[in-house]
């Protein structure tokens, strides 16, 4: 009897310290916040929306009072795990593909939303993928609109898009464009409010990228490759048309002839769309053999490739930010690029400018920069500080900043 009562007494004791812990538990996390962060159409850290979720996951506090969480292809599951070991990652969607995942945002991205009981969504690629609604509040970072103006790649993909995109990203309740260009593409193809949108340009790692001592040798060797110097530099994916490779090609053949100088030219980036034209240009030029295709280049040994350059050029049509140039300029490499697109506003006073579609004023200002060392020095020296403006500490603050209150105006 004596016992049954000392029981009965030490379980109601037990519950009121329970609930006592559970009621201080709550009180602490009141503000606390749950956050989804999708990783579908990240490529697992890889490209360069990869790199910009990989330096956002690196910024988040570890002891924060916010509960972020990752979801995506569980062959992702341990892609981020490098950059953020602490939080969570949720497999979802079996079927691999780019239609069937735009799907599975449609139809099982809300009712994920609604289990994990999140505050809000993260969309580090919402010019790719986007659910049609979501039962939280949402933030969408858009890089580019290429998806809408490209015309290639499989028609059904294409209509759900052109169809879609607009729609979905105007359900977005705050837009991250990464360039003030990207933000008026938004503005005038979407007819988002302006008010909803706002610039965060992406960063430059500055202890990947910085100038690197250059010795009296010829060649430089990034295993498994070698090259041989001087040699001009493009990295970007080999795509056509809007990476505009061929009028690169054509361009260096031009600089070749006039000049006679020994430079190569390194086109560094994976096959991708219209590769085929851009290899066909190279093999009928008449300095094809001056020409060098890397294929996949590893991301950590590009440092080494930039800094061995004598110029990088960027002819690309359409950029929505332009990190290829800052990655030349922080490796204090000259740069010539496109008078197009974001790529500008991205280079400021740093860079000698051509008109994409000029074979010959590409040429002229590849010659210019490798002629005049003065010219050479300056461009030089103004890419370097220009560089410097673009920080991911800066970036990833102000990003995880836009998340916090977009959260927090549930």
């Amino acid at each position: 009897m004596i016992k049954n009562r000392i029981f009965c007494l030490n379980s109601r004791f037990d519950r009121k310290i329970k609930i006592l812990v559970v009621f201080r538990f709550q009180a602490c996390y009141a503000n606390a916040m749950r956050i989804g962060i999708d990783t579908f159409a990240c490529d697992g850290g890889k490209s360069a929306i990869g790199v910009y979720l990989m330096n956002i996951l690196k910024r988040i506090p570890p002891s924060g009072d916010d509960y972020f969480e990752l979801f995506g292809w569980n062959y992702d599951r341990f892609a981020y795990s490098e950059a953020a070991p602490d939080l969570e990652f949720i497999s979802r969607c079996t079927i691999v593909g780019r239609l069937p995942n735009s799907f599975w945002h449609i139809v099982r991205y809300p009712k994920l939303a609604r289990q994990r009981a999140w505050n809000a969504c993260f969309f580090p690629a919402a010019h790719k993928r986007l659910p049609f609604g979501s039962p939280c509040p949402t933030i969408g970072v858009v890089h580019d609109m290429a998806p809408w103006v490209e015309r290639k790649g499989r028609a059904q993909i294409k209509m759900l898009i052109r169809m879609l995109l607009p729609g979905a990203l105007r359900k977005l309740d705050r837009v991250i464009a990464v360039s003030s260009w990207v933000k008026q593409e938004l503005i005038e193809r979407t007819g988002i409010k302006e008010k909803k949108i706002e610039v965060v340009p992406n960063g430059i790692d500055m202890t990947a990228f910085y100038p690197r001592p250059r010795g009296e040798e010829s060649v430089v060797l990034i295993q498994p490759f070698s090259f041989r110097r001087p040699y001009v530099l493009y990295a970007s994916r080999i795509e056509h048309p809007l990476k505009n490779h061929v009028k690169l090609i054509e361009a260096f053949g031009i600089f070749k002839e006039k000049t006679r100088y020994p430079h190569r030219l390194v086109l560094a980036g994976a096959d991708s769309k219209g590769a085929g034209k851009v290899k066909e240009a190279a093999r009928v030029s008449p300095y094809r053999n001056d020409i060098f295709f890397t294929g996949h280049f590893p991301a950590a040994s590009l440092p080494e490739l930039y800094a061995g350059s004598d110029i990088v050029v960027v002819p690309s049509m359409y950029e929505g930010f332009g990190t290829g140039i800052l990655e030349a300029m922080a490796s204090g490499v000259p740069v010539a690029c496109a008078r197009a697109a974001s790529l500008p506003e991205t280079a400021g006073h740093a860079a000698l400018y051509f008109d994409p579609m000029d074979a010959e004023d590409m040429a002229e200002r590849m010659i210019t920069l490798t002629a005049n060392r003065d010219v050479h020095r300056n461009c030089r020296s103004k890419g370097l500080e220009q560089a410097r403006n673009f920080s991911w500490d800066t970036c990833a603050k102000r990003t995880l900043e836009i998340i916090r209150e977009t959260a927090s105006e549930l």
